[in-house]
């Protein structure tokens, strides 16, 4: 099967794709980003381990890992919050091993901000971790091996305290196709770095806030969700954001339970069936019934919108799949979350059922959007596409609908054609194994490592 043709056939014969060009500034695809890619497609062109993963290890950290990403050297950097004092921690980690590996320094704590602030990181094409920390400071973390055994260090810094206040911190992050780097603050200011070092910023209407990461597309094009709205913007000649379009969604009359913020949940996702990014979407916060909302990229033309998750709650913090001509969304509705950014505002109701559920829409020829499948499944991770074997891949809460922490969690392979669960395997422990809606690190060589609240689980084929 070719898969680095950017298509390859799923399991009742469609194929899924193309992915959007590789960005020459990101490290290898399908492990530089949460995401995936630059784009946050959350698909990766390689194949998963199949029906037939079982668990392999457990890597105990004492740290909640939401970010893991692994290098051109097959070396894992995780990117996780200590439980003891809740500091962004970097972690390298072998995967061919049973833990980190051995050496001088291969833990390294960063200064502590906003509780998204620093989750969102990326590996740039020198397998250096790009983060900005809690004294709002652009880092690129490289790791190297020496007499005394591997190391952690901080090899380059730009400074953005004047650029960004006090209070404030750095939800998103991604480089465009020209190495620029793209940031998106928590209390909405969008700006960018340049290879120089010079940084350049525009402030969005007051009040709308940024609570996920930010995704760029090979156009040069960049898009930011905001609790209100969905921008896209390009630099213009001196490398300043440039806003090209602004659409305005239902967000609803408060913060659903199972969200971090009043607004859409989603990491906005490019995709399209020509380039890989002719579209974007999101989904929305309306109340009642939310939906997926797919805009034309450059135009900002919403091309069309189409209740989702109507077998589950309504509502998701997820990024949504986007691959070809389809999207896959995951509730999050009722999920119990340990905490909620500042300022987040109260969930209403209080309280949910998780009643999880998951949907697949298309977009035809003509523009419209249907659906294919819904079904009930209870992800309690962001759910990834592996073109390379045509299955998703995620973690499901096992448990009542009204969750406790005697829930126990299990790693889920799912069909795409049909949303049909093909296999189930339990992971250990309860609340120790909670992924907290995290993104889990699909690897080329065919293993899965998730993080947890209380470090990495691996599972393997």
């Amino acid at each position: 099967m070719a898969v680095m043709g950017w298509a390859a056939m799923g399991s009742a014969g469609a194929a899924w794709g193309p992915l959007a060009e590789p960005n020459p500034y990101l490290g290898p695809v399908g492990t530089s980003t949460m995401h995936g890619d630059a784009g946050s497609s959350d698909a990766v062109p390689y194949p998963g381990p199949g029906t037939g993963a079982q668990l392999k290890s457990v890597y105990p950290l004492a740290s909640a890992c939401p970010t893991l990403l692994q290098g051109s050297d097959g070396l894992v950097v995780a990117l996780c919050t200590a439980i003891v004092n809740r500091a962004p921690v970097v972690h390298l980690i072998d995967p061919a091993a049973a833990g980190p590996v051995a050496g001088s320094l291969t833990a390294l704590e960063l200064s502590r901000g906003g509780l998204l602030g620093g989750v969102y990181a990326y590996l740039d094409n020198a397998d250096r971790l790009v983060v900005v920390d809690g004294e709002r400071r652009l880092l690129r973390i490289g790791h190297a091996r020496g007499d005394a055994g591997w190391r952690l260090s901080i090899e380059e810094s730009v400074d953005l305290s004047a650029a960004i206040p006090d209070g404030d911190s750095v939800t998103g992050l991604v480089p465009d196709w020209s190495g620029t780097v793209w940031f998106a603050t928590a209390k909405g200011i969008v700006g960018t770095v340049g290879s120089g070092g010079a940084v350049a910023t525009l402030a969005l209407p007051a009040g709308e806030q940024v609570a996920n990461s930010i995704s760029a597309a090979p156009s040069g094009r960049v898009t930011v969700a905001t609790t209100h709205a969905l921008y896209e913007f390009t630099a213009d000649a001196a490398g300043r954001p440039h806003q090209l379009w602004r659409a305005v969604y239902d967000r609803g009359s408060a913060r659903k339970p199972g969200q971090l913020s009043w607004g859409t949940g989603s990491t906005p996702t490019y995709f399209g069936p020509r380039t890989g990014a002719d579209y974007l979407t999101i989904v929305d916060n309306a109340d009642g019934q939310v939906h997926v909302l797919v805009y034309r990229s450059g135009s900002g033309e919403l091309v069309c919108e189409q209740p989702v998750l109507t077998r589950g709650g309504p509502g998701s913090e997820n990024s949504p799949i986007g691959v070809g001509r389809s999207v896959f969304v995951a509730s999050t509705y009722g999920y119990p979350y340990p905490a909620v950014p500042e300022g987040a505002g109260p969930a209403v109701p209080a309280a949910a059922p998780f009643t999880g559920g998951m949907t697949r829409v298309d977009i035809d020829d003509a523009g419209g959007c249907r659906t294919i499948w819904e079904n009930t499944v209870r992800s309690a991770a962001v759910p990834h596409l592996a073109i390379g074997d045509g299955l998703l891949y995620t973690v499901t809460r096992v448990g009542l609908p009204v969750t406790t922490p005697a829930d126990g969690y299990a790693f889920t392979v799912l069909d795409p054609e049909t949303g049909a669960v093909l296999s189930d395997r339990a992971l250990p422990g309860t609340v120790v194994s909670d992924p907290l809606q995290t993104s889990p690190l699909l690897l080329p060589s065919q293993g899965v490592l998730q993080g947890t609240t209380t470090g990495i689980v691996r599972v393997d084929r």
